[in-house]
């Protein structure tokens, strides 16, 4: 083999290994989560409905929470408004919580599968889970 050959040999194996896991991801098919929602709280509603909508919950939920923190923390405003009559405060543990009281399935569910390490529980203080 010549020189040449050799550096075409070692560049193509380079970008292959070096491709492959975008390759990879981008082929692959994707699986949902799936969440369950079935707890003692939202299966006693008759409109299961939360705070905010399901995808706005879904994707931005992590700055809701750093948003109220520092409203809360910083600011003092802690309620977050009323829907139906019922007054929400801004609160992981009183909002959130209270309706998905299943954290290892709900929370920890998604965090898992989107590999992010939550820092939630540094401060807070995990509640015992609603047995099902």
């Amino acid at each position: 083999m010549s020189d040449k050959n050799k550096i075409i040999y070692v560049l193509v194996v380079f970008i292959v290994i070096v491709s492959f896991p975008f390759i990879y991801n981008k082929v692959k098919t994707p699986t949902d989560v799936n969440v369950k929602l079935n707890t003692p709280v939202i299966d006693n509603m008759t409109v299961k409905q939360c705070i905010l909508p399901k995808e706005q919950m879904r994707h931005e939920h992590m700055k809701i929470l750093n948003s109220w923190r520092d409203d809360v923390v910083r600011g003092n405003h802690r309620e977050f408004g009323k829907i139906d009559g019922v007054m929400y405060e801004k609160s992981l543990q009183l909002t959130c919580l209270h309706c998905h009281s299943n954290k290892s399935e709900f929370c920890d569910r998604c965090h898992t599968y989107a590999s992010v390490s939550v820092y939630c529980w540094d401060c807070h203080v995990a509640q015992k889970e609603n047995k099902l």
